[in-house]
């Protein structure tokens, strides 16, 4: 079996743009990836289609040395566009692989360690402003099942944050507690912006509401800045989202800079690196939580890698999406009881319905963090896919 074709495409998804890639061969078995990259979609594709030429006439079941030669030969190594590049060919190799062989992904990882994982919503929260509206958003996503929440309290706050600005805060994060009681984990997003005392502070301020995590709560450029945070924190640090190779992660747990790790499946190699990056943390006894906002691609690639890992702690999910998610892909999903299952169709379960993205072409999405309409995460109409 040979690689005949390489092709890319970005869809429009509202937040960002999803970039997905596919990979032919000439027996028919076509394999997919995704490679998004916010606000940097463009980029990725274009190193995408850098590796082309390498790829073409490889057979595509040898990942490991493909991997390796495309990482080494590019030179500068690492980066995030590169490794987003590299992570959705890589998806697209081993989705080849599996279907080849007519099995699921996991099973080429040595099985199933876990038939569902617990699932944490993201983006529920969608269009909230004040205490009140959080609350309320809370409760409709712990009747629909979700036993754990996640989401940045902060606005539009940057390193630093007045008396008053953190009370606003601390007033949402305690009227989500109220509504949702102390049976449902709250976990809090930082989104790395918060110098060393504010991260701090905040960290003891949270520590009343008892958050599973506090994450990222300091820019990803300086682990001894984050180890600094962990080592008087009360409440457990996570990260990871934003470090895209395994000697990173080397560095993160040599650190003790972090309690959970959370790489992308997209941007942190692939499948075979973010389990070499949960066989890292197993041996550190660190929980493996990969971070997972994107599209239905990565979603079915976490799946599969969370069906081998044994230190699987928490799978992201998106509480809703865009109403036309449905239409760009195969994707079927089960959540019950808090849990995902896992899917066990040939290879990574999931296809692409290539003929729907030209109604959905890229468009640029500015980065919403720093500008106080971080909720505005989701469009009018938004609605749940699973």
């Amino acid at each position: 079996m040979k690689i005949i074709e390489l092709n890319t495409y970005i869809v429009h998804c509202y937040r960002t743009n999803w970039v997905f890639v596919s990979v032919e061969t000439d027996e028919g078995i076509r394999g997919v990836g995704e490679a998004t990259l916010e606000m940097k979609e463009k980029a990725v594709e274009a190193a995408v289609l850098e590796l082309r030429d390498y790829l073409i006439g490889k057979d595509p079941c040898e990942i490991e040395r493909h991997f390796h030669v495309m990482y080494r030969d590019s030179y500068w190594r690492t980066g995030p566009v590169l490794m987003s590049a590299l992570s959705a060919v890589e998806m697209a190799l081993w989705d080849i692989s599996a279907r080849a062989l007519d099995v699921p992904v996991y099973r080429l990882f040595g099985g199933k360690c876990n038939d569902g994982v617990k699932a944490y919503a993201n983006a529920w929260f969608a269009g909230a402003k004040t205490p009140e509206a959080f609350a309320e958003k809370a409760k409709i996503a712990a009747d629909r099942g979700f036993a754990a929440l996640k989401w940045d309290p902060f606005g539009s706050a940057y390193l630093t944050m007045s008396a008053k600005a953190i009370d606003e805060s601390m007033a949402v994060v305690g009227a989500v507690r109220q509504a949702v009681g102390n049976s449902i984990d709250l976990l809090i997003e930082g989104h790395g912006r918060f110098n060393v005392p504010t991260a701090c502070t905040l960290a003891r301020e949270l520590e009343p509401f008892n958050p599973l995590f506090f994450e990222e709560p300091v820019p990803p450029d300086n682990l001894d800045a984050l180890a600094d945070v962990r080592s008087k924190s009360r409440i457990p640090i996570a990260a990871g989202e934003r470090l895209y190779h395994r000697t990173q992660f080397r560095e993160l747990f040599e650190k003790r800079a972090a309690d959970v790790v959370q790489p992308d499946i997209s941007h942190a190699g692939g499948l075979s690196e973010c389990r070499k990056i949960a066989a890292m943390a197993e041996a550190y006894h660190i929980p493996f939580a990969p971070h997972n906002p994107s599209g239905p691609i990565a979603n079915a690639a976490t799946l599969q890698l969370a069906a081998c890992t044994p230190n699987f702690f928490l799978l992201e999910t998106m509480y809703s999406d865009i109403p036309w998610r449905k239409d760009l892909t195969t994707e079927s999903l089960v959540f019950k009881d808090g849990l995902f299952e896992i899917p066990d169709g040939p290879g990574l379960g999931v296809e692409l319905n290539v003929e729907a993205f030209a109604d959905h072409p890229y468009e640029a999405r500015p980065l919403r963090h720093y500008r106080g309409d971080l909720t505005d995460i989701r469009p009018v109409g938004a609605e749940p896919y699973f």
